[in-house]
C-alpha cells in the first residue's frame, strides 16, 4: 500500500516516517536546520495524516514504506522508527542508511509485552471514547513530553488525525504488537545512525543496547533533550545527522 506523502526540496532521497499523533508535517520543524541538500519524502504513517487505514502491523507498514519510498535514506522518530526497522529489515536494498530517533527493538519480556499490548488496546478503546482534542491533551500531559514545548503548528499537525486512524495503529502497530527484533539488529548492513536524547534516560539505554548489535552504527545522544529530541533540539539533531551523512 502506497502512504501519502509530500517531497520537499532537492538533493540525496530521505524518507521521514513521523511518531504517534503526528504527521509527515511534523518533520518540517527539522528540516530547514539541515545543510545536506536532501529531497525530503514527507511520509504519513498508516493511520496518521492522509493515511487512512491505520490496521496495519508493523511488518505491513514496513512494507508500505519501502512501496513509498525511493532507495535513499530512511529516517523514523519513536513509532516511526520502530516502522523504519521493520522496513530496513525487510529491503536492506532500499535503504542506503538508516537514522532512527527514540527507537525501540521491541519489548523482550513476553509477560510484559503482553501487558503493553492490552494497555495499548485499552488507550486505543479510550481514544475512540472522548475524541481527538481530549486525548491529545492527555496524551501531551505524558512526563515522556514534558521537554517539549508545544506551539500552534504541532497542536494543528495532530489535529489533522482522527480517533479511528491512531487507534487502529496502536492496536495494529503499538509497541505490544512489536516481536523482539533484537537477535536481528545484525542483518542491518547499512550504516545506522541511532538518537535519543538526554532526558529521556530509557531510550538512551534502549540506544546504546542497540548499538552493540548493529555492526555500523553510530550512537548520539543529545544533551538536554527529552523523547521528542527532533522537536525540541531541532538544531542540534540537524547538525548531528548532517555530520553523520557526510561519511555515510
Amino acid at each position: 500500500m502506497t502512504l501519502a506523502h509530500e517531497f520537499v526540496g532537492q538533493g540525496r532521497h530521505a524518507a521521514f516516517v513521523h511518531g504517534f499523533t503526528q504527521t509527515g508535517q511534523s518533520w518540517k520543524t527539522l528540516l530547514p536546520h539541515l545543510c545536506t541538500p536532501l529531497q525530503s519524502q514527507l511520509i504519513d504513517a498508516p493511520g496518521h495524516g492522509l493515511s487512512h487505514n491505520g490496521k496495519r502491523s508493523l511488518w505491513e507498514a514496513g512494507t508500505d514504506i519501502i512501496d513509498t519510498m525511493q532507495p535513499g535514506i530512511l529516517l523514523g522518530y519513536s513509532m516511526g522508527a520502530r516502522m523504519s526497522l521493520h522496513a530496513a529489515l525487510l529491503h536492506p536494498e532500499k535503504v542506503e542508511a538508516l537514522v532512527l530517533i527514540s527507537g525501540t527493538a521491541g519489548i523482550i519480556d513476553q509477560q510484559e509485552r503482553e501487558q503493553r499490548k492490552r494497555d495499548d488496546d485499552d488507550l486505543a478503546h479510550h481514544i475512540c471514547e472522548v475524541g481527538l482534542d481530549t486525548f491529545l491533551t492527555e496524551w501531551l500531559d505524558k512526563p515522556m513530553f514534558a521537554t517539549l514545548t508545544h506551539n500552534d503548528t504541532d497542536t494543528q499537525d495532530r489535529m489533522r488525525n482522527t480517533p479511528d486512524g491512531i487507534a487502529d495503529s496502536l492496536r495494529f502497530a503499538g509497541t505490544g504488537t512489536q516481536t523482539p527484533l533484537w537477535s536481528r539488529l545484525n542483518e542491518l548492513t547499512m550504516p545506522v545512525l541511532l538518537i535519543a536524547g538526554e532526558l529521556d534516560k530509557k531510550f538512551v539505554q534502549i540506544a546504546e543496547k542497540m548499538k552493540t548489535h548493529i555492526p555500523s552504527s553510530t550512537l548520539c545522544v543529545i544533551a538536554e533533550a527529552g523523547h521528542s529530541v527532533h522537536l525540541e533540539k531541532p538544531q542540534e539533531v540537524a547538525s548531528a545527522i548532517d555530520q553523520w551523512l557526510l561519511t555515510h
